[in-house]
């Protein structure tokens, strides 16, 4: 059993390696140089000693202090020039993991990215990929800890003494200078957590949003904006990596300028004949010095573990399915006969579809088309099939069985974003994505001029609130003066900012009062007479608007007809329709309760 320790171990190292692959020279380099700033300090108890012997003999000791200031300077600006560069190494590493799973995310599949929490993405990109920072100067510190040790013990063993006094009162020196310093390392990391806060609260509302994101083809500008906030991380982070290298680097210089405090005073009570000392020091420093090697390859132990398990969570991303970036068959040329332009926008044939390979059919044998213009309502009870429908014809869903047509092509020969440019979609929780007002309308047509801004609001009666904002349109959303039957009047506002082919809604009116819903209703008939309509009704005034309804019961098309024809001829519309009657009823005597 213990010797397939290793070999677990082994796979597990190489993921983790494969993160600090593409920066080995970097890497090299602070090896490199932590084996220069190991030399310094393993020679300066013997360059100590010969300060003390050649003090014996009488000799100048011009030549062995000025070694020894040297060698103090020298090993100082190595230590600091390494910790500086393994710092700013570590970001780097950290913010690649960090792209390259946003950009995942961004690319992924509606129905793989669905399959997980939200939380736990967004924690796979903040807290695993911070922990490969430590991890990633694991490696070198190892090495260099462990060739520290290695020496240390070898000098000290030629010398073969120690001063324990001594000893304690370098670990004070320690303590009172870390005492000092540490508080600014704190600020530093303070400031460093609350920019990776920010990521992380951007990246959820994002991803909270996905289906607006995708429906808006939005995915390049929006993953964009959240890698723009973890290059702000890194810089924060950076930041505090610099400063933690500074501090450590002043509080072991000091460490080593009390030492030689130290060997002064030995050396003033040896020309007294007071102390033979210069073996004592040395030693005395050998021991010193034997504290940071043990220190740190328990730190690194310890890095090591962390950073190989983030890895291997971080790589699990990888196994995420991104949507396909190109047509997967030829696109069907792109002019259109009289009889094509006359046909249907959308149309649906014998589609089956499930939302994975064991679970049933979500949608059986739907064939539908869904005329150039006008309003077609598609009801049904929970579970029916609407909401696949939808995510069908946005391609959130791929069908099994069946075929797509968009202006009588299939969907296979369109990408996913030219299909999306023809559609707009309003969710019927209307989730916020990050950003102003002014950003969310223009969140699809990121050239909107303010001029079709104003005409959209006008057209949702949301003009005058906005106007009434002390900010206007550049309103945070996310601001507690925006309600909800608001922010579904912008996303509504946000579809029809410039007219699309189809119009997909789900129950955009929901949250709204009475006398704003007859007038949204009215933009939405005007709507209708232009482009395609499509709406999942929830409420009998939607219902009651449309040219056509659909009605779906398990998945299949029970029925299609007008509303007096399905209230005459089909017994399930006939319930749905006193379902909705009695909520309206409700939503009536709820606005009208005192």
């Amino acid at each position: 059993m213990p010797s397939s320790a290793p070999a677990a171990v082994l796979p597990r190292l190489r993921l983790l390696l494969s993160f600090l692959a593409p920066h080995r020279a970097t890497m090299l380099l602070g090896l490199v140089l932590g084996l220069a700033a190991n030399a310094a300090g393993l020679a300066t108890p013997m360059v100590t000693k010969w300060v003390l012997d050649t003090l014996g003999a009488g000799e100048s000791m011009a030549r062995p202090i000025g070694a020894l200031l040297a060698l103090v300077v020298v090993g100082a600006a190595i230590t600091l020039w390494q910790w500086r560069l393994l710092g700013t190494l570590a970001e780097r590493i950290v913010l690649d993991a960090r792209t390259a799973m946003i950009t995942r995310y961004f690319r992924a599949r509606l129905a793989e990215l669905q399959r997980r929490p939200g939380g736990e993405l967004v924690t796979r990109v903040t807290s695993d990929a911070a922990l490969l920072h430590q991890a990633s100067g694991s490696i070198v510190g190892l090495v260099n800890s462990a060739i520290a040790l290695l020496g240390t013990l070898v000098l000290m063993g030629v010398l073969d003494l120690f001063l324990l006094g001594c000893t304690l009162a370098a670990v004070a020196v320690v303590a009172a200078i870390m005492g000092a310093l540490l508080p600014s390392i704190g600020k530093a990391t303070t400031a460093a957590q609350e920019s990776v806060g920010r990521l992380g609260g951007t990246l959820e509302g994002a991803l909270r949003a996905i289906r607006t994101v995708k429906a808006s083809r939005a995915e390049t500008r929006l993953g964009a904006l959240v890698v723009a906030e973890a290059r702000d991380a890194a810089a924060h982070s950076v930041r505090a990596a610099r400063t933690a290298a500074s501090v450590w680097t002043i509080a072991w210089t000091g460490i080593q300028l009390a030492v030689i405090v130290i060997l002064g005073i030995g050396a003033w009570r040896a020309q007294r004949d007071l102390l033979e000392i210069s073996s004592l020091i040395a030693f005395l420093l050998y021991t010193f010095q034997l504290m940071g090697p043990i220190s740190e390859l328990t730190q690194n132990v310890t890095a090591l573990q962390a950073g190989i398990a983030a890895a291997g969570r971080i790589r699990e991303v990888d196994a995420i399915g991104v949507e396909a970036t190109a047509p997967v068959t030829a696109p069907v040329p792109a002019h259109r006969t009289a009889a094509d332009a006359g046909g249907p926008i959308l149309a649906l044939r014998d589609v089956t579809a499930r939302y994975g390979p064991d679970a049933p059919p979500a949608v059986r044998g739907v064939t539908l088309e869904i005329p150039r213009r006008g309003h077609t309502a598609i009801v049904g009870p929970s579970g029916a099939g609407k909401t696949t429908l939808f995510s069908l014809v946005l391609r959130f869903l791929e069908p099994e069985h069946g075929q797509l047509l968009l202006d009588g092509r299939p969907y296979d020969s369109y990408t996913h974003d030219q299909v999306r440019a023809r559609l707009a979609y309003v969710e019927q929780e209307t989730p916020v994505v990050p950003g102003t007002i002014r950003d969310n309308l223009r969140f699809a047509h990121p050239d909107a001029t303010d001029a079709e801004i104003r005409e959209v609001l006008r057209a949702v009666r949301l003009d005058d609130k906005v106007d009434s904002l002390p900010d206007g349109l550049d309103t945070p959303l996310a601001s507690t003066e925006v309600s909800g039957g608001q922010r579904q009047r912008i996303a509504l506002a946000r579809a029809m900012l410039r007219t699309p082919d189809v119009l997909l809604l789900d129950e955009a009116t929901a949250q709204l009062d009475g006398l704003t819903e007859a007038a949204l209703h009215e933009c939405i008939r005007q709507r209708a007479a232009a482009g395609a309509v499509v709406t999942i009704a929830h409420r009998l005034s939607t219902v009651l608007d449309a040219d056509r309804i659909v009605v779906l019961e398990e998945g299949r098309i029970r029925a299609r007809g007008t509303h007096a024809e399905l209230l005459a001829g089909d017994d399930l519309y006939r319930r749905l329709v006193q379902a909705l009657r009695i909520a309206a009823e409700q939503d009536v005597a709820t606005a009208a309760a005192p």
